[in-house]
């Protein structure tokens, strides 16, 4: 059955996949953009990709009028709408704070007033910190935040009481949350507010928990997005990508298709409601191993990736999903592989531009004292 669908931050990477993907279905689509200057550059133009079938709403999810009319006719909401960087979100607590959490705040309070059939928010693996371990005897343990003066040394790998390795393992929604920045602290807030209220008014409500994000139409000239469009952005300048720590840290990298996916599944009136869902792969990749891949996939393999051996306040040593929760209750299933995906990326970088601003954040980070 077509429903209107409105998407908070619609404008954005994953918003606008949603938004076709949606489309493709045969529901009416509505999105709110604010058009940030990071995000969409100084023109804060309606990106070109974002389907003419789309209606298109310029406002600031802030904004109760904006809001208002967003809201007016609309079936579900799908919560988008955020900034994004665990580094910055330690030196712009103010714009963070006030754009994650009262954002979803007064996206809120309209629904209390006027609820729609389903409500879908977008969460964030950063609320996990480290990830989940077992001990060299089999004992499955949450990672524990790692000391300065640990990292000083460049010890990098997390250890049991006894100095032994943990070995990584896939991280289940049932993990205790770890919040190490601003940004993972915002996430959370917004993803509890959206549950709290969702059963409180008998507004259907999902969360989903987004690994690292991948994609064609990634912003590359925001330093703060994600870590493979930062790789891209740096070698398309013909430069280096700058790994921290050693390199060997592993993450889950999912396709935008497949968060698309799963956006289009928590939607679906089936779908349980009151429930948080890890969106990844399935799959776990050494940033090192990243970079490399990149550099190949656009034919620049002669760059290495530059290992600075520094630390980022906030930042994590492993953590990668396990699915199986979203497999069963969800029907979640990814359907784009790395590689396949890394050549999709690569088409799509042909003849695309990027300001390299990575040195000019680093910068912002050392200032403040965020860089060991």
């Amino acid at each position: 059955m077509s429903k209107k669908i409105l998407i908070t931050g619609g404008a954005g990477f994953i918003g606008t996949h949603t938004a076709h993907a949606l489309l493709q279905q045969g529901h009416e689509v509505r999105v709110l953009d604010s058009l940030s200057e990071q995000v969409h550059g100084a023109e804060r133009e309606q990106p070109a990709v974002l389907s003419d079938a789309v209606e298109f709403m310029l406002g600031d999810v802030r904004d109760e009028r904006a809001l208002e009319r967003a809201l007016r006719g609309v079936d579900a909401v799908c919560h988008l709408a955020a900034m994004v960087g665990v580094g910055q979100s330690m030196y712009q607590v103010d714009e963070y704070t006030a754009t994650n959490n009262l954002g979803t705040a007064m996206l809120l309070q309209r629904l209390i007033e006027k609820p729609v059939e389903r409500l879908v928010v977008a969460s964030s693996m950063s609320i996990y910190g480290e990830g989940l371990y077992t001990t060299p005897t089999g004992q499955v343990v949450s990672g524990s935040e790692r000391l300065f003066e640990q990292l000083k040394r460049h010890q990098w790998e997390l250890t049991d009481d006894d100095g032994q390795l943990l070995t990584p393992i896939p991280t289940p929604e049932s993990k205790t949350p770890s919040l190490s920045s601003v940004y993972a602290l915002s996430k959370y807030d917004q993803e509890r507010m959206c549950l709290l209220i969702g059963r409180a008014y008998n507004i259907p409500t999902v969360a989903l928990r987004f690994f690292n994000v991948y994609g064609p139409y990634q912003a590359l000239s925001n330093p703060y997005t994600g870590v493979l469009a930062i790789f891209a952005s740096r070698l398309l300048n013909n430069n280096r990508p700058m790994i921290f720590e050693d390199g060997n840290q592993r993450r889950d990298f999912v396709s935008v298709h497949d968060i698309a996916q799963a956006c289009c599944l928590a939607l679906a009136n089936e779908a349980p409601a009151g429930e948080v869902f890890n969106i990844g792969s399935g799959e776990n990749v050494t940033v090192r191993e990243v970079a490399q891949q990149v550099a190949a996939s656009v034919g620049k393999e002669h760059i290495e990736p530059e290992i600075t051996g520094k630390y980022r306040v906030g930042d994590i040593r492993h953590c990668f999903a396990d699915i199986s929760k979203a497999r069963r209750m969800l029907g979640y299933e990814p359907r784009v592989r790395f590689k396949d995906g890394l050549t999709e990326l690569a088409e799509w970088l042909e003849g695309e531009a990027a300001e390299d601003k990575v040195d000019q954040a680093g910068a912002e980070l050392a200032a403040r004292g965020l860089t060991v």
